[in-house]
């Protein structure tokens, strides 16, 4: 019979076998090398400029809801050899990126729509006949890489595509985001046979608290043709300014031009909460496109809620080491803390393998939520992120009779595997719905709203500590009270074709039910929106007849082709359907449109490099924000002295190891040691509260300085004061010792090398912190 002792036994004992086998580490040594992203380590070659791309900028104009977004990329060889640059980038996953073009001084090249091989195979031409040359391809439907062929010493080259996404809003809120940067993939394929596709994982990445080696700037215009309420930045510094009642410019503060490495995100709300709902027409040469926009009702409270079973899957990988599993716990906190004594949960927590807490999920009372708690509360981070068999295992358990099933995953996404993951849950998950995280600073998106698509679910994103009691929040009352279920369109006498999506899922936020489509004929007749809310039938309707065809409303043809292609994109990555491939290309192809299987290519015409041949270098991409240098798991591979170090290889094997070793000589009873954060001052500019939040992810690897000088002098501890100074840019540019009681040096200069590491957000109104920070390091037997 289960009790909470044995339980309690059970999961130090699952945890502790998951660590030394499965999160950990393989019992045997395997030296396939994987697909795997690598530290970057500058070259000794002077004549080879590694580090091409200089700036990175966005002019993003929103009117209505609809915005369009030119990106401009400028790449500099300040080298002596001619270049091949490559640059690995994320988009939107809504993005509909529509051109390109390419300017080489006084000259520019409108890049032409291609089939992917031939657009490839036209490039790699250009490239040998030493003509310039740039090309776009699609790797993820939010991850790009931009090749630019032929860089001549001196030569600026600049490189602009353009997109366009519908923004809609959430209870309310509109949100524009705009991803930085991708973040590091895990993969266990082996390098040698990947397909070439695959390729791009293999990128270069910066050490934790790198800056950008490129700059980045974004200027955000906004026309909302409704009074708008507020605007706000949360995640960098912007000026704002408002020219009017529904106009606003949004400006990057220029301390911010390293602040590349996390996703920039505006919000704004019209005044009195309104939402722009409506009808948008466009008339085409060739075809005429529709976007309808239907406000459903307010969401109503329920008074007698039946009982659920909660799946909360917890993402504990070497990715989540730090930052994001601070964020990931007191997200669990506030979920399973919440949940109500007729309720259900478990709990699986995967990286390399996964460990469960029951076979079968138990009743919510206080003592399982607290055991529940406090295994999560346990995890460090590490490992790899192995996502299909822990959703495999957690989409396999039996289901409680009588209550409805939740699944709610926690994760940053960085996997290669999205389309598997999304063909698994949309095999296995039957009626319940699927709810997803994305936690840190730059998540992959297309994987987390992917699976909560098919999911039947929503989609939440927590870059704060601060947001995860408001979006648990919100998480709750979508699961209590559906805004609108079994909804339904009708459009009346309006003649309407290829409508995308074809059946309207249950919505559980207070968003518009958005449809796309063709149109014939006129204008005429009523749409209604039909469906049901927790008070019973609801109905809403619009008339067609007041609504007037617009040329600015040309972006309606690239959404909606985006639309489709995106349906028939996600169906078709497991079982390619030559037929979908076709329509694919022949959208991409017919719409000017990037996709899967059609990439922007632009090719000079003038023959600039005549002799020798360009050095290529893969421009080396910062680690987002809070992520660690463990983000790349488990590398399987050997060091590699080319370029770079495997990713979190050789000293988080070490790491990993001495962890084990040390959870059982804490079992065992033989050392126990604790390294715990004192007292913090400061000069000002950063919070104490950010100064904590920051330095307390170096806590783990102070123990591990720790463990290490415990093994020759297992006596030693007390108090060590370190002062530190961070520049204008949040980098810590001085460490010194003030006071130490560890009469070890090396043990002090492994702790000082920790907190040289470490990386603060800009401080504010100086540019230059002194901060003094003690540790209180202890050992008993």
């Amino acid at each position: 019979m289960w009790t909470p002792k044995r339980f309690f036994t059970l999961s130090i004992l699952v945890i502790l076998l998951v660590f030394t086998t499965g999160v950990y580490g393989q019992h045997h040594e395997n030296t396939d090398k994987t697909l795997s992203p690598y530290f970057f380590v500058k070259s000794d070659d002077p004549g080879v400029d590694q580090l091409p791309l200089k700036s990175t900028s966005a002019d993003v104009k929103i009117v209505g809801v609809i915005a369009d977004v030119v990106v401009t990329q400028v790449y500099k060889n300040e080298g002596k050899k001619a270049l091949e640059a490559i640059y690995l980038f994320p988009a939107s996953t809504r993005a509909a990126v529509y051109g390109m073009k390419m300017t080489i001084g006084k000259r520019t090249i409108i890049a032409k729509i291609q089939k992917k091989e031939e657009a490839r195979q036209q490039y790699e031409q250009a490239k040998q006949q030493g003509k310039s040359a740039s090309l776009l391809e699609q790797q993820r439907p939010n991850v790009f890489q931009m090749n630019v062929a032929n860089i001549l010493p001196g030569d600026v080259v600049e490189v602009e595509l353009k997109y366009t996404e519908l923004l809609v809003p959430t209870d309310g809120i509109y949100e524009f985001v705009y991803p930085t940067v991708v973040g590091p993939r895990y993969s266990n394929q082996p390098a040698e046979t990947a397909h070439p596709a695959q390729k791009w994982v293999e990128n270069p990445y910066l050490r934790q608290g790198d800056s950008p080696t490129y700059t980045f700037d974004i200027i955000t215009d906004l026309s909302t043709g409704l009074p708008i309420q507020n605007t706000s930045c949360t995640s960098h510094k912007v000026d704002i300014n408002y020219d009017g009642p529904s106009r606003a410019t949004i400006k990057l503060d220029p301390s911010e031009k390293n602040g590349g490495n996390r996703d920039y995100i505006v919000r704004y709300q019209l005044a009195g909460g309104h939402v722009q709902s409506g009808m948008l027409l466009f008339e085409g040469e060739k075809e005429k496109f529709f976007l309808l926009m239907l406000q459903p009702p307010k969401r109503v409270s329920v008074s007698q809620i039946p009982p659920r079973e909660y799946i909360f899957i917890v993402d504990v990988s070497g990715s989540m080491y730090g930052f994001p599993l601070d964020i990931s716990k007191k997200l669990l906190k506030d979920l399973i803390g919440g949940l109500r004594p007729i309720d259900k949960f478990n709990v699986l927590l995967f990286a390399g393998s996964s460990s469960l807490m029951s076979e079968k999920s138990l009743p919510a009372t206080s003592e399982n939520i607290q055991h529940a708690l406090n295994v999560i509360d346990r995890q460090r981070g590490g490992g790899g992120t192995e996502l299909l068999p822990a959703l495999k295992r957690a989409l396999s358990l039996p289901r409680s009779e009588d209550c409805s099933r939740t699944v709610v995953i926690a994760t940053d996404g960085y996997v290669t595997v999205e389309e598997e993951a999304f063909d698994l849950i949309r095999k296995n998950l039957g009626d319940a719905n699927m709810f997803t995280f994305g936690i840190g600073s730059s998540v992959n998106r297309h994987l987390l709203e992917g699976m909560a698509r098919v999911g039947m679910g929503e989609p939440f994103v927590i870059s704060k500590t601060e947001e995860t009691r408001e979006k648990a929040e919100k998480f709750r009352k979508m699961i209590e009270s559906p805004v609108l279920t079994k909804v339904k369109v009708d459009f009346g006498r309006f003649g309407v074709y290829d409508v995308e999506p074809i059946s309207i899922p249950d919505v559980f936020a207070e968003r518009p039910v958005i449809v796309f489509g063709k149109w014939r004929g006129k204008p005429v007749g009523e749409i209604t929106l039909n469906g049901l809310t927790s008070n019973g039938p609801y109905m809403n309707k619009i008339d067609i007849r007041k609504e007037t065809p617009l040329k600015s409303n040309s972006s309606l043809q690239y959404l909606w082709a985006r639309h489709r292609i995106a349906l028939l994109s996600d169906y078709n990555t497991l079982r390619n359907d030559p037929d979908r491939i076709k329509e694919v290309t022949q959208l991409g192809l017919d719409y000017n449109l990037l996709t899967a299987y059609t990439s922007f290519v632009a090719i000079d015409t003038e023959v600039r490099l005549v002799d020798g041949q360009a050095v290529t270098v893969k421009q080396p991409l910062p680690l987002p924000e809070g992520v660690s240098d463990y983000a790349g798991g488990k590398n399987k591979g050997t060091f590699t002295p080319r370029l770079a170090a495997p990713f979190a290889t050789r000293a988080y094997e070490v790491d990993a190891k001495n962890q084990v070793k040390k959870d059982e000589e804490t079992k065992s009873g033989s050392v126990k040691l604790s390294v715990e954060l004192g007292e913090i001052t400061t000069s000002g500019g950063i919070s104490k509260e950010d100064l904590q939040k920051i330095i307390k992810q170096q806590i783990t690897s102070i123990e591990f300085c720790y463990q290490k000088t415990l093994k020759k002098k297992p006596n030693i501890q007390g108090e060590v004061i370190i002062q530190l100074v961070i520049d204008s840019k949040g980098k810590v540019t001085k460490a010194n010792l003030v006071s130490s009681k560890l009469n070890d040096k090396k043990l002090q200069e492994c702790i000082l090398q920790k907190i040289k590491g470490l990386n603060f957000s800009p401080p504010t109104d100086t540019d230059r912190v002194t901060v003094t920070v003690s540790f209180n390091l202890k050992s008993s037997s």
